[in-house]
């Protein structure tokens, strides 16, 4: 079930719009994205990396890189541990190249998925001391490496943390008690007492500040690191960081750099997806390229995608592109069949009346946990966590909606859990299977969330006839981007749409394409790239079966209906034309 509401945010648009010479339509979406005082509007607009934050500011900041600086003129090892996502590929890769640059005796590991873990633990931490590394330095890992930096110490290593994650802690008498390891350093913008103003950095952008305030206290040239933008900009996106703020900036700054990387691996990437390199947005680094680099951390292990990026022959990182691409092909067959079973199982085995979704599939690759959960909770609108065996073990991945704060929910029933961790949104655990049943009880019964909590919200940024819409507002809808989680393209409704036409495209016979005439008279082309049997299903039911055969025939018919739309211009043979994106109907 859907909820639609307008964002009806006040605000005097008619002066923002002459003063930054927009619309007064892109004005409202400003302020519907809560940017308010006029500071924060020219950020938004015109925002460039002048204004990011010190990242002096951040605790730890000075002292992590003093030790560092003094391990680099010491000649000692150091040992990177990253991440197998987007983030942690991409942290492990800023910290690596920019280390190399100084001439730091660096090497680096990346857990693998199946047989490590998520993070630090006590096996890269005796190979790397085997190794005769002095310090391991994480990145998009580490703050609830608690017993396992513990060990490190035991051991006589340096342990300097960088990470985003949330903070553990313990729930006393109603309060939060937050714990850290005893790293000799740790910087992660969310401890309590860090100054940092900005608390939504990725794991490489911490990473990145880092290394760029290394680069001041040596008097280093920082050109490197304006290269390493676009990797800032690719993790943020696929990491699913807010694009608000300092997020924001980075990312159309990252943005700026990859229309020209100079990376070997990036260009091969970019090339076996079928793009070029200027034609790459926010979209891209979530749903095009980011799958390929998340794949080989999935079914084969990060290294080989972090391989690619340090790659510097043309040939052979464009063989590991290929085989990215060939991985990520499989990842979505696993997934799709995956996916089908945990919804098949959702409405058949009783899951239906718990608010928050568990779901034990021992034979799903536990690599895609996190893609099925997230898929199941776009079906549902509920949190939802998709458990998968793992050796004698289970392991599992959740996927949340914003009324529920998963990684706090969990905290209130870690007893269940060896291991766990994660964010608002999402979360990994580990348990053992026997008690599967137990954890979905009690997270169930923890769980405060309502029926309204559950209903599927649908925000409108403008009620808006599509009379209204032309091909220059559209264009100056652009200096909004990037668009993501935190700040979504805008969407606009319009009521009263008759359906003249409307038939089946593409290869796949999944798009539908509709000719439609708006209550004023406009002639509107739209598309719709959702499920057309659910589209067509409710046309039949609110009408009838015969008015949407009419309607496949190009004949009168009665079907009008209500939309939320994004407009869109078309490029066809050297054509512009607007094109309306159906959403959402009713």
């Amino acid at each position: 079930m859907q909820q639609w509401f307008v964002m009806n945010k006040g605000a005097d648009f008619k002066s923002i719009g002459l003063k930054y010479g927009i619309d007064q339509v892109t004005a409202r979406i400003i302020r519907n994205r809560d940017i308010v005082e006029d500071e924060d509007i020219r950020l938004f607009l015109q925002g460039d990396l002048s204004d990011c934050h010190d990242p002096a500011l951040m605790k730890d900041g000075d002292k992590l890189t003093d030790i560092l600086i003094k391990k680099i003129n010491e000649g000692a090892s150091i040992r990177i541990v990253g991440d197998y996502d987007i983030d942690g590929v991409m942290a492990t890769f800023i910290l690596k190249k920019a280390l190399d640059e100084l001439g730091a005796n660096v090497s680096y590991v990346i857990p693998d998925r199946i047989s490590d873990g998520y993070g630090l633990n006590v096996r890269i931490i005796d190979d790397a001391y085997g190794d005769g590394m002095d310090t391991i330095l994480t990145c998009d890992n580490g703050i609830a490496a608690i017993q396992e930096i513990s060990h490190a110490k035991e051991l006589g290593m340096c342990v300097l943390v960088t990470d985003h994650h949330e903070i553990p802690f313990e729930e006393i008498n109603g309060e939060k008690k937050y714990i850290l390891s005893d790293a000799d350093a740790i910087v992660d913008p969310h401890q309590k007492d860090c100054n940092y103003p900005y608390k939504n950095l990725c794991g490489a952008a911490v990473a990145w500040k880092m290394m760029c305030l290394l680069f001041k206290k040596l008097g280093k040239q920082t050109g490197i690191l304006d290269e390493m933008l676009e990797n800032v900009a690719f993790a943020t996106v696929g990491d699913i960081m807010d694009l608000n703020g300092e997020n924001r900036i980075l990312v159309k700054e990252g943005l700026k750099r990859i229309h020209n990387t100079k990376n070997i691996g990036m260009r091969a990437l970019i090339t076996q997806c079928g793009l070029m390199a200027e034609q790459v947005e926010s979209y891209h680094f979530g749903y095009v390229l980011g799958p390929c680099i998340n794949a080989s951390g999935r079914l084969d292990t990060a290294t080989r995608a972090l391989q690619m990026l340090l790659e510097e022959d043309e040939n052979t990182a464009s063989v590991i592109a290929s085989e990215l691409c060939v991985l990520n092909e499989e990842r979505k067959e696993l997934t799709k069949a995956g996916v089908d079973e945990a919804i098949r199982q959702y409405e058949e085995c009783g899951y239906k009346d718990d608010t928050v979704v568990v779901i034990y599939m021992p034979e799903v690759h536990e690599s895609i946990a996190g893609i099925i959960a997230g898929r199941v909770r776009e079906y549902c609108h509920k949190p939802v966590f998709i458990l998968t065996k793992s050796g004698d073990k289970v392991k599992g991945s959740g996927r949340s909606i914003e009324e529920y704060s998963m990684y706090e929910e969990m905290c209130k029933v870690k007893d269940v859990f060896f291991k766990f961790g994660g964010h608002p949104m999402a979360a990994g655990l580990s348990l053992e299977a026997d008690r599967v049943d137990e954890f979905r009880r009690r997270i169930n019964e923890n769980s405060t969330l309502t029926e309204q909590d559950l209903m599927e919200k649908v925000k409108i940024d403008v009620p808006m006839p599509v009379s209204y819409v032309t091909k220059e507002l559209v264009r100056e809808f652009e200096i909004l981007a990037p668009f993501g989680k935190g700040n979504p393209r805008p969407v606009f409704a319009d009521k009263n749409m008759y359906i003249s036409r409307m038939w089946i495209i593409g290869k796949n016979q999944n798009v539908l394409r509709l000719s439609m005439v708006s209550a004023d008279g406009k002639p509107v082309s739209a598309i719709y790239f959702g499920d057309i049997d659910t589209f067509v299903g409710y046309l039949s039911e609110k009408f009838s079966s015969e008015d949407v055969d009419l309607a496949m025939r190009g004949r009168q018919n009665r079907l009008v209906i209500s939309v939320v739309y994004a407009p869109r211009i078309n490029s066809f043979r050297d054509e512009e034309n607007l094109q309306f994106e159906i959403q959402f109907y009713q």
